[in-house]
């Protein structure tokens, strides 16, 4: 029986969802009228809904945002994994970090997976190492040189492209894992920023946070219970790619090297919890990694990308992916 109390809790829950989901939608379309946000502008093409699963789901379809030099030259790889908590938004609401990343010169893949509670774990990751073996065998077609590739995302993509790291670096059980892992793909760099990387805790936020407002509780609540939903524990690699910050936290050694990484996040955000913790794992595995915490930040703020903090933010992120994309010396 659901009592009035449980109730309210569902119906604060729901429309906790939709006002975070509104709000980042209207912020999408908004700055889509802006002129600086035409892509033509920055030399950049720009291919929507490519497939890169032949499933007939809009789901499974990707961005393709070219830099126009890539047709005289090849360029660096960038495969992006929008956030959303895993239940909302899509790589329609991120097309700035598309355009963000190719602006730059890099060739970048902006991805959709299936989203929970509809679609729980682990529909995402699969789709993501799906989506990852597809950018690998067609990202020549649009001059994506695959030997200079990075994965980037944030929040639930950021947990996404870290997972993607450990099935590149470990021979894992999960059959997606292992079908990436013996592609041999090898990802030069990944950058998850402000990463959820343990996502069956969510209530250790409150743990170390005790005046984290119950809205913002809520959300985090809200990703283990849609993410996890009837999740069975006792499948093959358990929840190692929902919590790929404690897989890494084992210590186990890869099979192959774990690539670099740049970890990122605001001082303001719970999640830097996450990244610390990142950090230290990746330290003690003897992982090559930087870190960058911008103070005052809450999450996802270089979405906002005039403000200061997030130019700081991109201005971080090119010079790490200009040193570990460079071209290999022949």
């Amino acid at each position: 029986m659901i009592t009035p109390s449980k109730l309210r809790h569902r119906l604060r829950q729901k429309s906790g969802s939709l006002l975070v989901d509104g709000f980042f939608r209207g912020i999408s379309r908004a700055g889509r009228w802006h002129p600086n946000s035409r892509p033509e502008r920055h030399d950049v093409d720009v291919l929507h809904d490519v497939a890169y699963l032949d499933s007939g789901r809009a789901e499974h379809r990707l961005d393709v945002y070219r830099p126009r030099r890539a047709s005289s030259e090849r360029v660096p790889v960038v495969l992006y994994i929008h956030g959303g908590g895993f239940r909302i938004l899509s790589k329609d609401t991120h097309w700035v970090m598309g355009l963000a990343f190719a602006r730059r010169g890099f060739l970048v893949f902006n991805i959709g997976y299936r989203l929970a509670p509809e679609h729980p774990f682990p529909a995402a990751v699969s789709d993501s190492c799906a989506a990852l073996e597809w950018v690998h065998a067609n990202a020549a077609r649009w001059g994506g040189d695959v030997d200079r590739l990075a994965l980037a995302g944030e929040s639930a993509g950021g947990n996404l492209v870290t997972a993607l790291s450990l099935a590149t670096s470990y021979a894992r059980p999960e059959p997606f894992a292992r079908r990436l892992f013996e592609s041999g793909i090898r990802p030069r760099a990944v950058m998850p920023a402000c990463g959820i990387l343990q996502v069956s805790d969510c209530d250790r936020f409150r743990r170390r946070w005790p005046k984290l407002g119950t809205f913002v509780q809520d959300r985090l609540n809200e990703v283990s219970r849609a993410y996890l939903r009837g999740v069975d524990t006792a499948s093959p690699g358990g929840l190692d790619l929902a919590d790929p910050l404690v897989a890494l936290e084992r210590g186990a050694r890869p099979e192959r090297p774990l690539p670099p990484f740049l970890v990122t996040c605001g001082t303001k955000d719970p999640l830097i919890d996450d990244a610390q913790r990142l950090a230290i794992a990746l330290g003690r595995l003897g992982v090559e990694h930087e870190t960058r915490y911008y103070p005052g930040e809450m999450h996802a703020f270089h979405a906002l990308v005039w403000r200061p903090n997030a130019r700081s933010f991109w201005r971080d992120t090119y010079r790490f992916l200009e040193r570990h994309l460079a071209p290999t010396p022949a």
